[in-house]
Protein backbone atom coordinates (compact mmCIF):
# COMPACT_ATOMS: atom_id res chain seq x y z
CA UNK A 1 0.00 0.00 0.00
CA UNK A 2 0.74 3.71 -0.40
CA UNK A 3 0.65 6.02 2.82
CA UNK A 4 1.11 10.06 2.68
CA UNK A 5 1.63 10.98 6.50
CA UNK A 6 0.59 14.94 6.73
CA UNK A 7 2.47 16.24 9.59
CA UNK A 8 3.62 20.31 10.65
CA UNK A 9 6.54 18.24 12.84
CA UNK A 10 8.83 16.03 12.05
CA UNK A 11 12.88 15.37 11.86
CA UNK A 12 15.49 17.03 12.57
CA UNK A 13 13.36 18.32 14.35
CA UNK A 14 13.24 16.72 18.14
CA UNK A 15 10.43 15.57 19.55
CA UNK A 16 7.58 12.72 20.54
CA UNK A 17 5.61 13.35 17.44
CA UNK A 18 8.74 13.61 15.10
CA UNK A 19 10.16 10.43 16.73
CA UNK A 20 6.96 8.50 16.52
CA UNK A 21 5.94 9.40 12.96
CA UNK A 22 9.39 8.68 11.78
CA UNK A 23 9.71 5.54 13.43
CA UNK A 24 5.97 4.39 11.52
CA UNK A 25 6.98 5.62 8.44
CA UNK A 26 10.24 3.72 8.87
CA UNK A 27 8.83 0.53 10.03
CA UNK A 28 6.05 1.00 6.60
CA UNK A 29 8.51 1.12 4.54
CA UNK A 30 10.43 -2.12 6.19
CA UNK A 31 7.29 -3.95 5.56
CA UNK A 32 7.16 -2.76 1.84
CA UNK A 33 5.27 -0.15 1.70
CA UNK A 34 5.55 2.74 0.04
CA UNK A 35 5.40 6.50 1.93
CA UNK A 36 5.25 9.43 1.27
CA UNK A 37 5.56 12.93 4.13
CA UNK A 38 4.61 16.10 3.64
CA UNK A 39 5.45 18.79 6.63
CA UNK A 40 6.65 21.82 7.05
CA UNK A 41 10.55 23.49 6.93
CA UNK A 42 12.29 22.43 10.43
CA UNK A 43 11.80 25.27 12.59
CA UNK A 44 10.53 23.61 16.16
CA UNK A 45 11.14 23.94 18.52
CA UNK A 46 13.34 27.42 18.62
CA UNK A 47 10.78 29.30 16.11
CA UNK A 48 13.44 30.00 13.21
CA UNK A 49 14.60 27.56 10.24
CA UNK A 50 17.09 25.00 10.72
CA UNK A 51 20.37 26.13 8.93
CA UNK A 52 20.26 24.86 5.56
CA UNK A 53 16.44 25.41 4.90
CA UNK A 54 16.06 28.95 5.19
CA UNK A 55 15.31 29.70 1.30
CA UNK A 56 12.76 28.89 -0.76
CA UNK A 57 8.59 27.72 -0.47
CA UNK A 58 9.30 24.11 -1.02
CA UNK A 59 12.20 21.29 -0.76
CA UNK A 60 11.86 17.62 -1.42
CA UNK A 61 13.96 15.25 -0.02
CA UNK A 62 14.48 11.54 0.82
CA UNK A 63 15.15 9.85 4.47
CA UNK A 64 14.65 6.37 5.42
CA UNK A 65 13.54 5.26 2.16
CA UNK A 66 10.76 8.34 2.47
CA UNK A 67 10.34 11.05 -0.36
CA UNK A 68 9.80 14.21 2.08
CA UNK A 69 8.01 17.11 1.01
CA UNK A 70 8.51 20.44 2.38
CA UNK A 71 6.94 23.31 2.90
CA UNK A 72 7.54 27.30 4.11
CA UNK A 73 5.63 28.09 7.27
CA UNK A 74 5.67 31.13 9.52
CA UNK A 75 7.92 29.77 12.10
CA UNK A 76 6.79 30.62 15.61
CA UNK A 77 6.66 28.97 19.21
CA UNK A 78 4.61 29.72 22.15
CA UNK A 79 1.43 31.04 22.03
CA UNK A 80 -1.10 33.64 20.76
CA UNK A 81 -1.45 35.50 17.08
CA UNK A 82 1.96 34.26 15.95
CA UNK A 83 1.42 31.00 16.73
CA UNK A 84 -2.52 31.12 15.31
CA UNK A 85 -0.25 32.45 12.21
CA UNK A 86 2.26 29.35 12.06
CA UNK A 87 -0.43 26.80 11.80
CA UNK A 88 -3.02 28.20 9.41
CA UNK A 89 0.38 29.02 7.32
CA UNK A 90 1.18 25.49 7.36
CA UNK A 91 -2.38 23.86 6.28
CA UNK A 92 -2.95 26.13 3.55
CA UNK A 93 1.09 25.70 2.18
CA UNK A 94 0.51 22.24 2.95
CA UNK A 95 -1.72 21.74 0.41
CA UNK A 96 1.26 22.81 -2.83
CA UNK A 97 2.64 19.30 -0.85
CA UNK A 98 0.09 17.33 -1.65
CA UNK A 99 -0.10 18.68 -4.79
CA UNK A 100 3.26 17.26 -5.40
CA UNK A 101 2.84 13.58 -3.69
CA UNK A 102 1.56 10.39 -5.55
CA UNK A 103 -2.00 9.46 -4.88
CA UNK A 104 -1.52 7.06 -1.85
CA UNK A 105 -3.95 4.08 -0.87
CA UNK A 106 -4.35 6.60 2.79
CA UNK A 107 -3.76 9.73 4.02
CA UNK A 108 -2.43 9.72 7.74
CA UNK A 109 -3.00 13.38 9.41
CA UNK A 110 -1.35 14.11 12.57
CA UNK A 111 -3.28 16.09 15.32
CA UNK A 112 -2.57 18.34 16.85
CA UNK A 113 -2.99 20.93 15.00
CA UNK A 114 -6.24 20.30 14.28
CA UNK A 115 -6.33 22.28 11.65
CA UNK A 116 -4.85 19.54 9.50
CA UNK A 117 -7.91 17.80 8.79
CA UNK A 118 -9.24 21.11 6.74
CA UNK A 119 -6.25 19.85 4.52
CA UNK A 120 -7.31 16.40 4.58
CA UNK A 121 -10.32 16.64 3.55
CA UNK A 122 -9.28 19.18 0.43
CA UNK A 123 -6.77 15.97 -0.21
CA UNK A 124 -9.78 13.27 -0.15
CA UNK A 125 -11.57 15.17 -2.74
CA UNK A 126 -8.79 15.58 -4.91
CA UNK A 127 -7.96 11.95 -4.89
CA UNK A 128 -10.98 9.97 -3.54
CA UNK A 129 -9.09 8.43 -0.73
CA UNK A 130 -9.23 8.06 2.77
CA UNK A 131 -7.98 9.95 5.62
CA UNK A 132 -6.78 9.00 9.23
CA UNK A 133 -6.47 11.35 11.89
CA UNK A 134 -4.42 10.59 14.29
CA UNK A 135 -5.00 11.83 17.75
CA UNK A 136 -2.01 12.10 19.70
CA UNK A 137 -3.39 14.97 22.00
CA UNK A 138 -6.52 16.21 22.85
CA UNK A 139 -7.29 19.21 21.16
CA UNK A 140 -8.69 21.55 22.49
CA UNK A 141 -9.33 19.31 25.98
CA UNK A 142 -5.53 19.64 27.12
CA UNK A 143 -5.43 23.33 25.96
CA UNK A 144 -7.95 24.66 28.58
CA UNK A 145 -7.52 21.59 31.09
CA UNK A 146 -3.39 22.61 31.13
CA UNK A 147 -4.21 26.06 31.85
CA UNK A 148 -3.25 27.28 28.39
CA UNK A 149 -5.68 29.26 27.39
CA UNK A 150 -9.64 29.47 28.70
CA UNK A 151 -12.80 28.80 27.83
CA UNK A 152 -14.11 30.97 25.16
CA UNK A 153 -15.40 31.54 21.38
CA UNK A 154 -11.96 30.15 20.07
CA UNK A 155 -12.31 26.76 22.06
CA UNK A 156 -15.72 26.82 20.90
CA UNK A 157 -14.48 26.89 17.20
CA UNK A 158 -11.76 24.66 17.94
CA UNK A 159 -14.49 22.06 19.51
CA UNK A 160 -16.82 22.67 16.50
CA UNK A 161 -13.38 21.58 14.70
CA UNK A 162 -12.91 18.69 16.34
CA UNK A 163 -16.04 17.51 15.69
CA UNK A 164 -16.23 17.98 12.21
CA UNK A 165 -12.81 16.36 11.98
CA UNK A 166 -13.96 13.03 13.42
CA UNK A 167 -16.53 13.04 10.99
CA UNK A 168 -15.31 13.48 8.13
CA UNK A 169 -12.20 10.73 9.07
CA UNK A 170 -12.41 7.67 7.48
CA UNK A 171 -10.94 6.28 10.81
CA UNK A 172 -9.83 7.60 14.25
CA UNK A 173 -6.83 6.56 15.46
CA UNK A 174 -5.76 6.78 19.26
CA UNK A 175 -2.63 6.62 20.38
CA UNK A 176 -3.29 6.14 24.30
CA UNK A 177 -5.50 3.54 26.17
CA UNK A 178 -7.10 6.70 27.31
CA UNK A 179 -7.82 8.97 24.00
CA UNK A 180 -9.12 5.56 23.02
CA UNK A 181 -11.89 5.43 25.41
CA UNK A 182 -12.65 9.26 25.31
CA UNK A 183 -13.07 9.17 21.58
CA UNK A 184 -15.25 6.18 22.13
CA UNK A 185 -16.96 7.17 25.34
CA UNK A 186 -16.90 11.31 25.39
CA UNK A 187 -16.68 11.86 21.86
CA UNK A 188 -19.05 9.53 20.40
CA UNK A 189 -16.77 8.25 17.62
CA UNK A 190 -17.86 5.32 16.50
CA UNK A 191 -16.39 2.07 17.50
CA UNK A 192 -15.92 0.48 13.64
CA UNK A 193 -13.87 4.45 12.80
CA UNK A 194 -11.33 3.50 15.84
CA UNK A 195 -7.71 2.27 15.44
CA UNK A 196 -4.64 2.02 17.61
CA UNK A 197 -1.42 2.50 17.86
CA UNK A 198 0.61 3.66 20.79
CA UNK A 199 3.82 4.68 21.06
CA UNK A 200 6.66 2.12 20.89
CA UNK A 201 10.40 1.81 21.31
CA UNK A 202 12.93 1.50 17.99
CA UNK A 203 14.92 -1.51 19.45
CA UNK A 204 17.09 -1.61 16.81
CA UNK A 205 18.51 1.79 17.07
CA UNK A 206 18.13 2.02 21.04
CA UNK A 207 19.86 -0.75 22.48
CA UNK A 208 21.94 -1.77 25.60
CA UNK A 209 25.39 -0.73 24.64
CA UNK A 210 28.96 0.13 27.25
CA UNK A 211 29.00 3.86 28.21
CA UNK A 212 30.33 6.10 25.49
CA UNK A 213 33.05 7.41 28.17
CA UNK A 214 34.63 9.84 25.27
CA UNK A 215 31.07 11.69 25.65
CA UNK A 216 30.75 11.57 29.20
CA UNK A 217 34.32 13.05 29.22
CA UNK A 218 33.33 15.66 26.90
CA UNK A 219 30.23 16.35 28.76
CA UNK A 220 32.84 17.44 31.84
CA UNK A 221 30.69 14.71 33.58
CA UNK A 222 33.22 11.86 33.42
CA UNK A 223 32.98 11.03 37.25
CA UNK A 224 29.05 11.79 37.49
CA UNK A 225 26.27 9.29 37.91
CA UNK A 226 23.44 11.05 34.95
CA UNK A 227 19.86 11.66 35.50
CA UNK A 228 18.77 12.23 32.17
CA UNK A 229 16.13 13.88 30.29
CA UNK A 230 16.16 13.81 26.71
CA UNK A 231 13.65 15.78 24.96
CA UNK A 232 11.36 18.75 24.52
CA UNK A 233 11.27 20.64 27.93
CA UNK A 234 7.90 22.20 27.83
CA UNK A 235 5.56 23.88 30.36
CA UNK A 236 3.27 20.65 30.58
CA UNK A 237 6.99 18.41 31.92
CA UNK A 238 6.80 20.55 35.76
CA UNK A 239 10.52 20.69 34.82
CA UNK A 240 11.14 22.94 37.90
CA UNK A 241 10.20 20.06 40.10
CA UNK A 242 13.47 18.64 38.34
CA UNK A 243 15.48 21.45 39.61
CA UNK A 244 13.82 21.59 43.16
CA UNK A 245 15.15 18.08 43.18
CA UNK A 246 18.81 18.54 41.98
CA UNK A 247 18.91 21.21 44.33
CA UNK A 248 17.94 18.75 47.34
CA UNK A 249 20.56 16.56 45.73
CA UNK A 250 23.66 19.17 45.62
CA UNK A 251 24.84 17.30 48.93
CA UNK A 252 25.36 14.01 46.47
CA UNK A 253 28.70 15.08 44.56
CA UNK A 254 28.07 11.99 42.18
CA UNK A 255 24.82 13.36 41.10
CA UNK A 256 24.05 15.41 37.97
CA UNK A 257 20.84 15.87 35.81
CA UNK A 258 21.56 16.61 32.40
CA UNK A 259 18.85 17.89 30.22
CA UNK A 260 19.53 17.34 26.38
CA UNK A 261 16.75 18.89 24.51
CA UNK A 262 14.99 22.46 23.97
CA UNK A 263 11.11 24.05 24.39
CA UNK A 264 9.27 26.71 25.90
CA UNK A 265 10.05 25.93 29.65
CA UNK A 266 13.87 26.89 29.02
CA UNK A 267 14.88 30.03 29.39
CA UNK A 268 12.60 29.99 33.16
CA UNK A 269 14.49 26.72 33.64
CA UNK A 270 17.61 28.53 33.16
CA UNK A 271 17.05 31.62 35.36
CA UNK A 272 15.60 28.91 38.15
CA UNK A 273 19.35 27.12 38.30
CA UNK A 274 21.15 30.43 38.38
CA UNK A 275 18.66 32.21 40.77
CA UNK A 276 18.69 28.93 42.79
CA UNK A 277 22.67 28.51 42.28
CA UNK A 278 22.37 25.03 41.37
CA UNK A 279 25.69 23.37 40.58
CA UNK A 280 24.18 19.60 39.51
CA UNK A 281 22.51 20.37 36.73
CA UNK A 282 23.40 21.32 32.84
CA UNK A 283 21.14 22.34 29.60
CA UNK A 284 22.67 20.49 26.31
CA UNK A 285 21.05 21.61 22.77
CA UNK A 286 18.79 19.20 21.17
CA UNK A 287 21.05 16.75 19.03
CA UNK A 288 19.31 14.13 16.49
CA UNK A 289 18.11 10.66 16.35
CA UNK A 290 21.21 9.50 15.56
CA UNK A 291 23.06 11.19 18.08
CA UNK A 292 20.94 10.61 21.23
CA UNK A 293 21.37 6.76 21.64
CA UNK A 294 25.04 7.72 22.99
CA UNK A 295 23.55 9.77 26.12
CA UNK A 296 21.29 7.46 26.88
CA UNK A 297 24.46 5.23 27.01
CA UNK A 298 26.24 7.34 29.68
CA UNK A 299 23.01 7.80 32.10
CA UNK A 300 22.60 5.37 35.33
CA UNK A 301 18.39 6.26 34.98
CA UNK A 302 16.18 7.97 32.63
CA UNK A 303 13.62 10.31 33.42
CA UNK A 304 10.13 11.59 32.82
CA UNK A 305 7.42 13.66 34.22
CA UNK A 306 4.18 15.50 33.66
CA UNK A 307 2.33 18.03 35.53
CA UNK A 308 -0.90 16.73 37.44
CA UNK A 309 -3.62 16.82 35.04
CA UNK A 310 -6.62 14.55 34.48
CA UNK A 311 -5.59 14.40 30.33
CA UNK A 312 -2.22 13.90 31.36
CA UNK A 313 -2.81 10.21 32.78
CA UNK A 314 -3.74 9.10 29.49
CA UNK A 315 -0.51 9.99 28.09
CA UNK A 316 2.76 7.76 27.13
CA UNK A 317 5.56 10.58 27.17
CA UNK A 318 7.73 8.82 23.77
CA UNK A 319 10.71 9.56 25.63
CA UNK A 320 10.11 6.61 27.78
CA UNK A 321 10.84 4.47 25.22
CA UNK A 322 14.30 4.80 24.65
CA UNK A 323 14.98 4.60 28.13
CA UNK A 324 13.80 1.33 28.11
CA UNK A 325 14.85 0.30 25.12
CA UNK A 326 18.32 1.16 26.10
CA UNK A 327 18.51 -0.84 29.50
CA UNK A 328 18.21 1.75 31.87
CA UNK A 329 16.02 1.96 34.20
CA UNK A 330 13.12 4.86 34.50
CA UNK A 331 12.15 7.15 37.09
CA UNK A 332 8.50 9.03 36.33
CA UNK A 333 6.95 11.65 37.90
CA UNK A 334 3.32 11.49 37.02
CA UNK A 335 -0.06 9.83 36.66
CA UNK A 336 -2.20 7.30 35.33
CA UNK A 337 -0.87 4.81 31.79
CA UNK A 338 2.38 5.70 32.24
CA UNK A 339 3.04 5.16 35.50
CA UNK A 340 1.06 1.55 34.94
CA UNK A 341 2.86 0.91 32.25
CA UNK A 342 6.43 1.63 34.22
CA UNK A 343 4.66 -0.57 37.45
CA UNK A 344 3.65 -3.54 34.92
CA UNK A 345 7.39 -3.70 33.58
CA UNK A 346 9.15 -3.43 36.70
CA UNK A 347 11.45 -0.94 34.64
CA UNK A 348 11.64 1.88 37.62
CA UNK A 349 9.87 4.19 40.18
CA UNK A 350 7.18 5.97 39.96
CA UNK A 351 6.55 9.02 42.08
CA UNK A 352 3.81 11.51 42.33
CA UNK A 353 3.63 14.41 40.39
CA UNK A 354 4.60 17.69 41.56
CA UNK A 355 6.75 16.15 44.73
CA UNK A 356 11.01 16.80 44.68
CA UNK A 357 11.83 15.40 47.55
CA UNK A 358 10.18 11.95 46.40
CA UNK A 359 11.89 12.78 43.37
CA UNK A 360 15.05 13.34 44.90
CA UNK A 361 14.64 9.99 46.87
CA UNK A 362 13.87 8.02 44.08
CA UNK A 363 16.80 9.15 42.71
CA UNK A 364 18.78 8.07 45.74
CA UNK A 365 17.25 4.94 45.77
CA UNK A 366 18.99 3.70 42.28
CA UNK A 367 21.89 5.12 43.25
CA UNK A 368 22.47 3.27 46.47
CA UNK A 369 21.41 -0.40 44.92
CA UNK A 370 23.25 -0.89 41.75
CA UNK A 371 22.31 -4.36 41.18
CA UNK A 372 18.50 -2.97 41.46
CA UNK A 373 19.18 -0.21 39.03
CA UNK A 374 21.12 -3.57 36.46
CA UNK A 375 17.51 -5.39 37.29
CA UNK A 376 15.28 -2.63 36.00
CA UNK A 377 17.05 -1.93 33.62
CA UNK A 378 17.06 -5.14 32.03
CA UNK A 379 13.14 -5.51 32.60
CA UNK A 380 12.64 -2.28 30.64
CA UNK A 381 14.71 -3.79 27.65
CA UNK A 382 12.82 -7.27 28.23
CA UNK A 383 9.06 -5.57 28.10
CA UNK A 384 9.74 -3.40 25.27
CA UNK A 385 10.74 -6.39 23.18
CA UNK A 386 8.23 -8.65 23.98
CA UNK A 387 5.28 -6.00 23.65
CA UNK A 388 6.40 -2.66 21.95
CA UNK A 389 8.77 -3.05 19.54
CA UNK A 390 7.79 -1.02 16.54
CA UNK A 391 7.90 -4.03 14.20
CA UNK A 392 4.74 -5.74 16.29
CA UNK A 393 2.92 -2.76 16.54
CA UNK A 394 3.00 -1.56 13.13
CA UNK A 395 1.78 -4.95 11.74
CA UNK A 396 -0.66 -5.50 14.75
CA UNK A 397 -2.27 -2.05 13.36
CA UNK A 398 -2.29 -2.81 9.67
CA UNK A 399 -4.30 -5.88 10.56
CA UNK A 400 -6.35 -3.66 12.33
CA UNK A 401 -6.96 -1.46 9.29
CA UNK A 402 -6.96 -4.27 6.85
CA UNK A 403 -9.89 -5.83 8.88
CA UNK A 404 -11.79 -2.05 9.49
CA UNK A 405 -11.42 -1.79 5.25
CA UNK A 406 -13.20 -4.78 4.91
CA UNK A 407 -15.96 -3.48 7.47
CA UNK A 408 -14.84 -6.14 10.17
CA UNK A 409 -14.50 -5.41 13.69
CA UNK A 410 -11.50 -6.84 15.51
CA UNK A 411 -10.55 -6.39 19.00
CA UNK A 412 -8.66 -3.44 19.97
CA UNK A 413 -5.35 -4.01 21.63
CA UNK A 414 -5.36 -2.35 25.23
CA UNK A 415 -2.26 -1.62 28.00
CA UNK A 416 -3.99 -3.85 30.14
CA UNK A 417 -4.08 -7.35 27.64
CA UNK A 418 -0.28 -6.38 26.91
CA UNK A 419 0.50 -6.46 29.99
CA UNK A 420 -1.44 -9.34 30.76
Amino acid sequence: MRFLILTQYFPPEIGGAQTRLRSFAAELVHLGHEVEIVTAKPNYPKGAFFPGYEKGLYLREELDGCTVHRVWIYPAVGSGLKRLLNYISFTILCLYGLYRAQRPDYVFVESPPLFLSIAAVVARMFWRVPFIFNVADLWPDVIVDGGFMKEGWVISVLRKLERWSYRRAAYVNAVTDSILRILRDEKSVPAEKLLYLPNGADTRRFRPRPPDEDLKAKLGLSDKKIVLWAGTLGLAHGLDKVLAAAKLLQDVPEVHVLFVGDGSAREELLSLRDEWQIRNVSFHPPVSLDEIAAYYSIAFCGLASLIDIPLFEGARPSKIFPVLASGKPLIFAGKGETAELVEAANAGIVVPPGDERLLADAILKLLHSPERCEQLGKNGRRFVEEHLQWSRLVQDWLAQLELRSGRQQPATATLSQVSG
